[in-house]
């Protein structure tokens, strides 16, 4: 992995959409784009995991985090440059790290865990699992949603995070979301 991937310098606030799989946090992440006018990057472990079924039925392995974290964060580097004072990430490193905990036994690329206290975040918003969940090729997780949910939570408590909890019908998601965001918008 490579060991010298940097944030670009920014005043723009950092707000990631955080959470299990098919929690809602694309859709959210685009509406709070489109509410503040800014960018969103999406989800690069999506994009290169479908590729990777699409093009030879193989799912997620230990080798392919480093690129999806590589590929995230150049995303985000990207997006950060035209992004107004609030850059919306439906997704980061720390997600990556969580996913690769609970799907390899535990371990994380100790990289990986080190870029997760590198790269800094102003909040974070963490989906509920108050929706139902829809299978496609990549979700894998339909019985451990609570699960899922709780080890999310636990690595924000552990780590100190800013964070809200988003729950409700998609109109509720937004409004909870939208306020967390202002008020942290405010502070600055």
């Amino acid at each position: 992995m490579e060991k010298d991937l940097k944030q670009l310098p920014t005043s723009c606030l950092r707000a990631v959409v955080y959470g299990p799989e098919c929690s809602g946090k694309t859709t959210l992440a685009q509406q709070l784009a489109d509410h503040y006018q800014t960018l969103y990057t999406g989800e690069y472990a999506r994009e290169f995991l479908q590729k990777k079924w699409d093009q030879k039925k193989e799912v997620c392995e230990l080798s392919d985090l480093p690129l999806i974290v590589s590929g995230q964060l150049q995303w985000e580097n990207q997006a950060v440059v035209d992004s107004n004072r609030l850059l919306i990430c439906d997704t980061n490193v720390l997600v990556t790290r969580v996913w690769s905990e609970t799907h390899f036994k535990g371990y994380c690329d100790p990289q990986i865990i080190a870029y997760c206290d590198q790269f800094h975040y102003d909040h974070y918003l963490l989906t509920g699992i108050d929706i139902p969940w829809q299978k496609d090729d990549l979700r894998d997780r339909p019985h451990d949603r609570e699960y899922m949910f709780d080890y999310f939570k636990n690595i924000l408590d552990q780590r100190q995070e800013n964070y809200s909890i988003i729950i409700g019908n998609e109109e509720e998601r937004l409004e909870k979301a939208v306020a967390s965001i202002d008020q942290l918008l405010k502070k600055t």
